[in-house]
């Protein structure tokens, strides 16, 4: 059977289309899969952050174009949520190639950014892998995974609207960012050791205690031999302190002026959670999740002391969300208080000016990052 001919000349006849995403999409790794999808079909165009979402132009088959969107209807790569899409015809310009154009920063800035996304486990993997680069590096992030909201400064989400624009990307990191078939393609946070945020480690009055390796290997030490240290993660500090040892739990309590309300408690993974408390398919799934909520679970023992949440049959279990955070509970050996790094109804320290001010009494010893 033959093809009407005009409909041949219609699936030959270039189209245009302007796509405007709305939702969770800026730090998602959608510019991306954009990217790669676009050129895996064909089509031609550009795909963009803009004040809104993001905002794509594409050219070529009418049903390749529609194949595109479908994708992105459906989210396109984990963990992006598409809530609205909105297309517009143009006149075709006869556009080849398909590129990652820089931000639209006009108009009414309303983009959603994610919340930090916990690490992902390829990152673990080169966490733990002596021949990789990021052989214990407290800071890889992928597109996947990684820091948004609390290194966010403006939208556009791009590195230059980050408090990663201070530091310049190696060119063994640049090559990644701009490698399409890499994870790391356009990933904004992109850092190694040889260009990336330190670790430093500073006693109570801010000197330099160590740095680097030294310093994670000093707080190690201290959290082991009972000291409270209080760490800089991703959105803040934290106090971290041997949730197995009475003494140090009950001298967090005097310092930070809580009496009886529950500590959390942060496990190096869920077998060691599971030795002291009862778990679920459905806790399960929220400890691993990409938000590393703490959930609270029927507590059974174990080597925890009652005085982490005295008088409670559940603890306020959570599982290590950056990758500092995994590389001192494996260190550690056992679970640790994780509590917020503030004085009892205060709000938490996010900068270590105030951390030193305000936590002054409180901790011993301070890991920090820049």
């Amino acid at each position: 059977m033959q093809t009407d001919p005009q409909v041949r000349t219609q699936k030959r006849t270039p189209h245009r289309r302007r796509l405007v995403v709305r939702g969770a999409v800026q730090g998602v790794g959608f510019r991306p899969f954009v990217y790669r999808e676009a050129r895996r079909l064909g089509l031609a165009g550009w795909v963009r952050n803009s004040a809104a979402g993001v905002t794509i132009e594409v050219e070529g088959c009418a049903g390749r174009i529609d194949e595109l969107v479908d994708l992105l209807r459906r989210g396109g790569a984990a963990p992006a949520r598409v809530e609205a899409l909105a297309q517009e015809v143009l006149s075709p310009q006869g556009e080849a190639g398909f590129d990652i154009r820089d931000s639209d920063a006009t108009g009414v800035r309303s983009a959603e950014v994610l919340p930090d996304i916990a690490v992902c486990d390829d990152c673990l993997a080169e966490l733990r892998d002596p021949a990789d680069r990021r052989f214990r590096y407290p800071f890889i992030n992928c597109t996947r995974c990684g820091p948004r909201y609390s290194i966010i400064e403006n939208i556009p989400y791009d590195r230059s609207r980050t408090s990663m624009r201070r530091f310049t990307m190696c060119a063994a990191c640049r090559a990644e960012y701009d490698d399409a078939a890499s994870r790391r393609f356009h990933a904004e946070p992109n850092a190694c050791p040889e260009c990336g945020p330190q670790l430093a480690l500073w006693d109570g009055g801010g000197a330099v205690v160590a740095r680097d390796g030294k310093a994670l290997a000093g707080a190690v030490a201290a959290v082991r031999e009972g000291a409270i240290v209080a760490v800089k993660g991703i959105g803040g500090f934290h106090l971290f302190a041997d949730a197995c040892n009475e003494a140090v739990v009950a001298r967090l309590r005097r310092r930070k002026g809580r009496e009886e309300k529950p500590f959390a408690v942060m496990f190096q993974d869920r077998d060691e959670v599971a030795r002291c408390c009862r778990l679920g398919p459905t806790a399960e799934r929220l400890l691993s999740g990409p938000e590393r909520p703490i959930v609270l679970l029927p507590w059974e023992g174990g080597t925890i002391t009652p005085l982490v949440a005295p008088g409670n049959v559940r603890l306020g279990a959570l599982l290590p969300y950056s990758s500092l955070h995994h590389l001192l509970l494996e260190d550690i050996g056992r679970p640790v208080v994780a509590t917020s790094g503030n004085l009892s109804n205060e709000p938490i320290v996010t900068d270590e000016a105030t951390a030193l001010h305000q936590l002054a009494g409180v901790a011993d010893l301070f890991l920090v990052h820049d």
